[in-house]
């Protein structure tokens, strides 16, 4: 068949390997348009972009998927359409264009986090089970039949990263093989079953840890929004970030935002026990081990992380 794809961050790029490797031609690459990173705003391609023209592939760069996008691909006459974490939505007439539709590459169990940011959300509330969905993208967000899925356990100390990192693999797979399907005409999709759950986009709120509250809680928040846009509280009247942690059960009676150096571990206290701070960067610094940044604090112990 002939394939347009369409995607933008890292964790799209090995299904656009994947797909690459098979039999079918990928037509056209659709990512968003080249951002500027860094402190020094360098105006840099998305990783899928990258990953295109390594494939030597032709790329359509377009933050939105409107009437001049539609022509071009239109132009292409594909049979299929490809959709993994491009960054913005499929609409008419595009998403009939294709002769076959567009599928769309989910990493949740739909209809369980619906939305931009299902791994995120997942750890968040402390799931132990996610997977990645290939489903018939419809108007509706996320509510196509399924294709097929794939389960996989979420680690207890897991971050959304390394999550999302092994489900990209996981969900490559699952797609170069539904695409198979649908060339062979042996596909089938089910209906989604359930009530749906929402995963709308982080925010920088959600990044901020709730020290006053369960222990537990807290530290699936700092896995959950790690690496972006990080685990972070207030010192003072300036974001403390928190690059990692562990749960310390066995540490209590420490005040919430109290910290203590307990057997060469920094300790926080929050509404239950406390938990282990390993790397931390305080506002305009390098991340760095808590321990170093201890030692550098005047009369830490009466520190208040908030």
């Amino acid at each position: 068949m002939r394939l347009v794809f369409a995607g933008t961050p890292a964790v799209a790029v090995p299904a656009l390997h994947e797909l690459a490797r098979g039999p079918h031609q990928i037509a056209a690459v659709i990512t968003r348009e080249d951002a500027e990173l860094g402190r020094k705003r360098i105006l840099t391609p998305s990783p899928v972009a990258s990953a295109a023209q390594d494939l030597r592939l032709a790329t359509i760069k377009a933050n939105r998927l409107d009437a001049s996008v539609t022509e071009r691909v239109a132009d292409l006459s594909p049979d299929l359409g490809v959709i993994v974490a491009y960054g913005g939505l499929v609409r008419e007439p595009l998403l009939s264009l294709p002769r076959h539709g567009w599928i769309n590459l989910h990493f949740s169990l739909l209809p369980r986090w619906r939305g931009a940011a299902p791994v995120q959300r997942a750890v968040i509330a402390g799931d132990a089970v996610t997977g990645a969905s290939v489903f018939q993208l419809v108007p509706e967000l996320d509510a196509g039949a399924v294709f097929a899925e794939a389960t996989r356990a979420i680690g207890p100390a897991e971050t959304s990263g390394e999550v999302l990192d092994a489900l990209a693999g996981v969900g490559a797979r699952l797609l170069a093989t539904t695409v198979d399907a649908i060339a062979a005409g042996t596909a089938h999709a089910s209906p989604q079953a359930g009530s749906p759950t929402l995963a709308p986009k982080l925010t920088i709120d959600d990044a901020r840890i709730d020290l006053s509250g369960d222990a537990g809680h807290a530290f699936d928040r700092i896995r959950g929004v790690t690496p972006e846009p990080g685990a972070f509280v207030m010192l003072g009247d300036q974001r403390f970030k928190i690059l990692e942690a562990s749960p310390a059960p066995e540490e209590a009676g420490l005040a919430p935002g109290r910290l203590a150096l307990r057997d060469k571990r920094i300790l926080v206290g929050t509404g239950t026990h406390a938990l282990e701070l390993i790397t931390v960067q305080p506002a305009g610094r390098r991340p760095m081990p808590a321990a170093d940044w201890w030692r550098g604090v005047t009369d830490a112990a009466e520190v208040v992380l908030s």
